[in-house]
């Protein structure tokens, strides 16, 4: 129902995640900085956010039945917002509070050594993490690249797939997120101002704040439905327009009830004489068509309308 490949970047990320923050949170409680500490909390919500996208995944794939006949593709749409927020609230509020009182009341980093080793084995991590979202990202738009004007933030935009991007920027917020606290270590080691760590723990929480309204503002869109891509719209009126019972074709409609799913309305015009039978069986063979020739659309409505035909011109009388 919703795409399987990007179930391994999702899994990637969690097993990386959950191992990377098991070691911050540990080295934060040993050295007592603050930076190290937001990219804990960081790394532990994305392992959450992982989890909820799996279950999304889940819920998505579930058949449809008589409560929901168009089928619970939107779940993972539902997901995706939550893991938005996630990463709004509690990854950016819990790292702004920590910079806030670190700047406040600040105090030196113990044994920084610490923060360097486990800082470098983290962007190893995130990035073998990143590399495989990247992958997946990549093959989920393989108009990136191609097109002049196609750039990630468009590709994501774009995107009706949520896991794929939402991996990505989290992976890529990641490791912005540890340049900033190996910044804000050297600064408050080397400069001997312990208050730079809290700095470094406010632009960690400034980079969260805007990785997860960015992928609120996206996973909104897809929430309350967004239309097919202009290749899946145009491919549709061109099958219908190569019917010759069709006439007119007018106001279609096409919504994303999930990545691989579908939702198509139609308005077709009819000649007034064309028989009711030969319309129905237009009918079937549109749907048959439109659904072999584009595999995720899984719904066709298509509201005929007859057409009156023009009365043919009177001859011009013949010179006698």
């Amino acid at each position: 129902m919703s795409s399987s490949s990007s179930k391994p970047a999702i899994c990637a990320a969690l097993v990386g995640n959950l191992a990377i923050a098991v070691t911050k949170l540990a080295a934060a409680s040993w050295t007592g900085s603050s930076a190290m500490l937001s990219e804990g909390v960081h790394s532990l919500v994305d392992t959450g956010n992982e989890i909820l996208l799996l279950y999304g995944l889940h819920r998505a794939a579930r058949p449809p039945d008589a409560m929901h006949p168009l089928g619970y593709g939107r779940e993972l749409y539902f997901w995706s917002f939550i893991v938005a927020l996630l990463i709004f609230a509690i990854g950016a509020g819990v790292s702004f509070y920590e910079g806030v009182i670190h700047i406040i009341t600040p105090e030196p980093i113990i044994d920084v050594k610490i923060n360097y080793i486990v800082l470098g084995f983290a962007f190893l991590f995130e990035g073998g993490s990143w590399y495989v979202a990247w992958k997946g990202f990549r093959s989920a738009t393989p108009d990136l690249g191609v097109l002049p004007d196609l750039d990630y933030i468009e590709a994501a935009t774009r995107s009706k797939d949520p896991t794929t991007f939402i991996v990505l920027f989290e992976d890529s917020a990641a490791l912005i997120g540890i340049l900033i606290a190996l910044a804000g270590t050297f600064a408050s080691d080397y400069l001997q101002l312990p208050a730079m760590d809290g700095v470094a723990s406010i632009g960690i929480a400034l980079l969260l704040a805007a990785t997860g309204a960015f992928l609120a503002r996206e996973s909104k869109g897809l929430l309350m439905g967004e239309p097919a891509g202009p290749r899946t719209r145009d491919r549709i009126l061109q099958i219908a327009r190569r019917h010759d019972a069709v006439v007119g074709t007018e106001d279609l409609f096409t919504v994303h009830l999930a990545p691989r799913q579908v939702l198509v309305a139609l308005r077709l015009d009819f000649a007034e004489d064309c028989p009711g039978r030969e319309i129905e069986r237009e009918f079937n063979e549109l749907d048959a068509e439109i659904k072999r020739s584009c595999p995720d659309v899984v719904a066709v409505f298509i509201r005929p309308r007859l057409q009156p035909q023009p009365a043919p011109l009177p001859r011009a009388e013949q010179p006698a």
